[in-house]
């Protein structure tokens, strides 16, 4: 290994010596550089060289290279400057090992590991950026060979090629070739459009630029050395060359392949909606000649494919107005208009497909037009059909009536009645709902209902009497009748805000938690800490602790609740407030280890507990109980 080592060390002697004698390099410094690179060849002659040596030697010499090249720069414009000549200095060996280093580097990590795609497109990003046409080939023919299905490598290759190499050919055949191993692909499929979609606009700009009487079958070659430097990614041209006539022989040819494309990605992907959707969408914004054609014939079999799928009409619906904020510089009669056009696809949708997703499609456009600025002055007009809130409503009303209604839309209705400032119909829609069979266990819509309840009584009075907390209170106690306490969290933590200040109904609070609690068999911590945390702010560390005594005596506590009634006996016992504290702290780690003697943090945390504040005779007894069930020593991992 050694003598490897050493040959590769000597063949970098002539390098060095150029760097020396152009005055890049001091002599220090490149005996550093020699150290380095002897430190990292030894790494790489290892029996099983890791990726991240490669990649280490790598950055290494990318940054040395960087800093050669800057330190030419700097010589070279020092030079012109002394001299004032123009002449350009010959290429000498130091200005090219620097990257065919990196490259055999790249090479050797990349046939150690072939699997790694990220290591294969750093290699041929440094290809491209060096310039380095013929590593650039092998290493692309490389990556495909062993990544065949791989779609970026095809679309990787097809773009260097028609951007770099200007070879459209070879472009067009590496795309079909991708296909051929890809055909699911839909990157594959719309990159391939796009890339046909480009070479028609340059085609086209070059027949222009020559005249109409330009042949349009010939002349790839000039075609390149015109076009050097375009990327098939853009698809922008000039407004001229957009005037033409549906009867222009090359432009049928270009429509012609356009659809064959097409046709080839329906009958690989027959139902993506999704890639016909992005076919329409590049072909709308290429601006190439008239496209209605087949604009139309993509609309039409969208429609005749997916008119079952939601997702499409929605799409549909959104497309008769674009971005909303591009309403905004409208008049209010043209934007109306839009919107007027979208809702009637919208309709037209819930009466073929009047689905709950349908629905909430619906109702999303409505919330959107509502929440956008600017948009709520179209109203003013006096048309009930504009009127925003109110056919966000309908939409609700009818999703209702026919059944489909589910629990978000039922959520988001009474939202919406309390966002209006309709909480009478907000508080009846919500009893209603909670009533039924349909939503009775949804937790989110108990909530929602106490929250309305509690508006509706505020609204009222500031002040809560007794038929009110009286009434909340029943709530709570039908939700938890109904819904299991880990999904009615937050319908617990407003009822323990409402009644936090009323020891009496406090305490009936708690023995619906407590109840609810032992009904879910060891869910709903977080309720019991919030319940323990609240007594002990309020009333002191007794209140607490009958609080949490009731807790863990339930079925299977949970390991959380006593971790957390352990932290507050431990914290006392800290500051020595409390005589008792440490004795409960011990109380409830044997309670703890109990319900989980195989938890060996739990053990761990017992025995550094006794070593703290214990004796030695306690911490001991811990950590010989600990290892007799465990079987294990506590420091293991």
């Amino acid at each position: 290994m050694g003598d490897v080592v050493q040959v590769r060390l000597e063949r970098m002697t002539e390098e060095v010596e150029d760097l020396e004698r152009r005055g890049l390099f001091s002599r220090a410094e490149l005996d550093s550089i020699v150290r380095r690179r002897r430190d990292f060849e030894f790494r790489l002659k290892r029996p099983s060289p890791l990726k991240s040596d490669f990649l280490a030697y790598v950055d290494y010499e990318r940054s040395l290279e960087a800093l050669r090249l800057l330190r030419k720069r700097t010589n070279n414009t020092k030079r012109k400057t002394k001299t004032k000549s123009k002449s350009k200095r010959i290429k000498s060996i130091s200005d090219w090992a620097g990257v065919s280093r990196i490259l055999t580097l790249y090479k050797s990590a990349s046939s150690r590991f072939k699997g790694d795609l990220s290591l294969w497109f750093s290699y041929l990003e440094f290809c491209r950026q060096v310039n380095h046409a013929a590593r650039m080939k092998k290493a692309l023919a490389d990556a495909i060979r062993f990544h065949p299905k791989v779609p970026g490598l095809w679309i990787y290759a097809a773009a260097w090629e028609f951007d770099h190499n200007l070879n459209v050919d070879a472009a067009r055949a590496l795309m079909q070739s991708g296909l051929r191993s890809c055909p699911k692909s839909h990157d594959l499929w719309i990159e391939f459009l796009r890339m046909k979609l480009t070479f028609l606009a340059k085609l086209r700009a070059r027949k222009l630029t020559l005249g109409h009487n330009m042949p349009t079958g010939t002349g790839t070659d000039k075609w390149k050395e015109e076009n050097a430097g375009d990327s098939f990614m853009a698809l922008s041209t000039d407004a001229e060359t957009t005037s033409t006539s549906s009867e222009d022989p090359f432009w049928e040819k270009g429509l012609l392949m356009l659809r064959i494309i097409y046709r080839g990605a329906v009958d690989a992907v027959p139902d993506s909606f999704h890639l016909r959707k992005r076919f329409l969408e590049i072909l709308s914004a290429a601006n190439l000649g008239d496209t209605d054609q087949l604009n139309d014939e993509i609309m039409a079999d969208l429609r005749r494919d997916f008119s079952k799928d939601e997702a499409f009409w929605d799409w549909l619906a959104r497309l008769q107005i674009g971005d909303l904020k591009d309403l905004k510089p409208l008049t209010s009669d043209e934007a109306a208009s839009k919107i007027k056009k979208a809702a009637e696809v919208y309709k037209e949708a819930v009466k073929k497909m009047p689905t709950g997703r349908m629905f909430s499609f619906y109702a999303k456009f409505w919330t959107d037009v509502l929440c956008e600025p600017g948009l709520n002055v179209l109203p003013e007009s006096g048309c009930d059909e504009f009127n925003f809130a109110s056919s966000l409503v309908k939409v609700y009303q009818q999703a209702d009536s026919s059944g489909c209604l589910t629990e978000r839309l039922a959520c988001d209705y009474v939202r919406c009645h309390v966002e209006i400032g309709n909480l009478k119909e907000a508080r009846e829609l919500a009893e209603r709902l909670c009533s039924g069979s349909h939503f009775s266990g949804s937790g989110e819509l108990w909530v929602l209902r106490a929250s309305v309840e509690l508006k509706w009584v505020t609204c009222e009075s500031s002040l809560l009497g007794k038929e009110t907390l009286e009434s909340l209170l029943c709530i709570v106690k039908r939700a938890a009748e109904k819904v299991p306490v880990s999904e009615a969290e937050d319908l617990w933590l407003l009822a323990l805000k409402i009644f936090l200040n009323d020891k009496g109904y406090f305490e009936k609070l708690v023995k619906i938690a407590v109840f609810a609690i032992a009904k879910s068999s060891g869910s709903g911590t977080a309720i019991a800490r919030a319940i323990i945390s609240s007594a002990l702010q309020k009333d002191g560390i007794r209140h607490a602790r009958d609080m949490y005594k009731r807790f863990v005596s339930l079925p299977r506590p949970s390991l959380e609740l006593f971790k957390f009634c352990i932290e507050i006996e431990f914290n006392l016992a800290s500051f020595g407030n409390d005589c008792s504290a440490l004795a409960n702290v011990r109380k409830l780690y044997e309670s703890a280890v109990g319900f989980y003697p195989q938890d060996k943090e739990l053990w761990r945390e017992y025995y550094i507990m006794e070593t703290k504040v214990g004796t030695s005779e306690t911490a001991n007894a811990v950590y010989w109980r600990a290892r007799k069930t465990l079987k294990a020593d506590l420091n293991s991992t």
